[in-house]
C-alpha cells in the first residue's frame, strides 16, 4: 500500500499547488494605487486633528518665560470637485478645485470670530476654493487660492492633499503586498532652520475591507450603509533630518531682515493609509506625529537673542465620506 499512498500523497501536493497559484499570483501582483478619476466627480473628506505644543522661551531683552502649553483640534469638511484629468505616463495630471465647507471645535483664540458651526454635512458659510493639479508625481501644481485661506485652514488642506497624491511618489512600476520602498521630501513649510528633509520607509502591508462613513445629524462619523471594498494599507514612517549646520540654520527671508538662526530640528511621523484598489482613492489616514526643534534667533550681530524649545505632538484623521464614493470611470 505504500506506493499507493506516496502516489495519492503526490497529487495531493500537486492539486494543492494548483489551487495555491491564483492566490499566489494575486500576493505577487503589482498594484497602481494612484488616483484613476475622471472630470465631474465630486469627493468630500472629514479631516479631524489634535495637537499639542509645549513651548519654552529665553530672552536677554524679555522677561523668560516658563513653558507654555497649547492644545487645540478642529474637523473640517473639505469638498473637492475634479474639473479635468489627462493621462500622463501611464498616471495623470488631476486639475481639481476645493473648497472647505464646515468647521468645528478647537480654534485657536484669536480666530473664535470666524468659527462656524459644528459638523453636520450643511455648511453654513463657504470657504474660500483652491485650484490646483496634482502631478503624476505627485506634486502640486499652479495652486490659486491657498493664501486666502486662514492659517488652521491652511494647515489643514496641504495635509489633505499631501496624504491624496501620495501614491505620486510609489514606485511607477506598481507595488505589491509585502513591498518596501524609501523616499525623500522637502520639508516646506515656514521654518527658522532650513534644509530640513523628511526620509520615508513605506510599506504595502496587507489587503482589507474598507468603506466611506456617514455623518449623523449630531456630525458624528459613523459606517455607511454601503458596499465594502478592498483598500491597500500601507504603513510609512517618516523621520525628519536637518541637512543644515546647526551652527548656521538662517531661512533667507530672515537674512533679509538682518537675523540669523542657530539651532536643531528633528521629528518622526507614522502615517496608515487606505487606498481603494479599485480607484485608488484613499478612503482614510492615520497619522501621529511628533516633532522638537531648538533654536536660537538673533540679530546679525549678536544681539536681542531669543531662544525657542518647541516640543510638538499632532495626531490627524482623514477620511472620505459615503456620498462621495467614487466610481471606476
Amino acid at each position: 500500500m505504500r506506493p499507493v499512498v506516496a502516489v495519492a500523497a503526490v497529487f495531493a501536493l500537486v492539486a494543492a499547488g494548483l489551487n495555491f497559484k491564483p492566490a499566489l499570483a494575486a500576493a505577487t501582483a503589482r498594484q497602481s494605487l494612484f488616483p484613476r478619476l475622471h472630470a465631474g466627480q465630486t469627493l468630500t473628506y472629514l479631516i479631524e486633528y489634535r495637537t499639542q505644543k509645549n513651548v519654552k522661551t529665553e530672552s536677554r531683552v524679555v522677561t523668560p518665560s516658563g513653558p507654555e502649553n497649547d492644545q487645540a483640534g478642529a474637523r473640517w469638511l473639505l469638498r473637492v470637485e475634479i474639473v479635468d484629468v489627462r493621462p500622463q505616463n501611464g498616471r495623470a495630471a488631476i486639475h481639481a478645485r476645493s473648497q472647505f465647507e464646515s468647521v468645528d471645535s478647537g480654534l485657536s483664540p484669536e480666530r473664535q470670530e470666524e468659527k462656524q458651526t459644528p459638523v453636520t454635512g450643511t455648511p453654513t458659510t463657504a470657504g474660500k476654493p483652491v485650484e490646483f493639479t496634482i502631478l503624476p508625481d505627485g506634486r502640486a501644481d499652479a495652486v490659486t487660492g491657498l493664501d486666502a485661506l486662514f492659517p488652521e485652514q491652511r494647515l489643514a488642506w496641504q495635509e489633505w492633499l499631501r496624504q491624496f497624491a501620495i501614491a505620486g511618489i510609489f514606485p511607477r512600476e506598481g507595488v505589491k503586498r509585502g513591498q518596501t520602498w524609501k523616499s525623500t521630501e522637502k520639508e516646506e513649510s515656514p521654518s527658522p532652520i532650513v534644509r530640513l528633509e523628511w526620509e520615508k520607509s513605506a510599506t504595502y502591508v496587507r489587503d482589507e475591507p474598507c468603506a466611506p462613513v456617514q455623518l449623523s445629524g449630531q456630525g458624528a462619523a459613523a459606517p455607511a450603509n454601503s458596499p465594502s471594498e478592498r483598500c491597500a494599507v500601507v504603513l510609512t514612517h517618516a523621520v525628519l533630518k536637518q541637512k543644515s549646520s546647526p551652527k548656521d540654520t538662517t531661512p533667507g527671508d530672515f537674512r533679509l531682515h538682518d537675523l540669523r538662526t542657530t539651532g536643531t530640528a528633528s521629528g518622526a511621523n507614522e502615517t496608515i493609509t487606505y487606498i481603494s484598489l479599485q480607484t485608488g482613492v484613499v478612503t482614510r489616514v492615520t497619522e501621529d506625529a511628533r516633532q522638537f526643534m531648538d533654536v536660537v534667533i538673533a540679530k546679525a550681530d549678536g544681539s536681542n537673542q531669543v531662544h525657542y524649545n518647541v516640543n510638538a505632538v499632532r495626531h490627524t484623521e482623514i477620511v472620505l465620506l459615503a456620498d462621495a464614493a467614487p466610481t471606476t470611470p
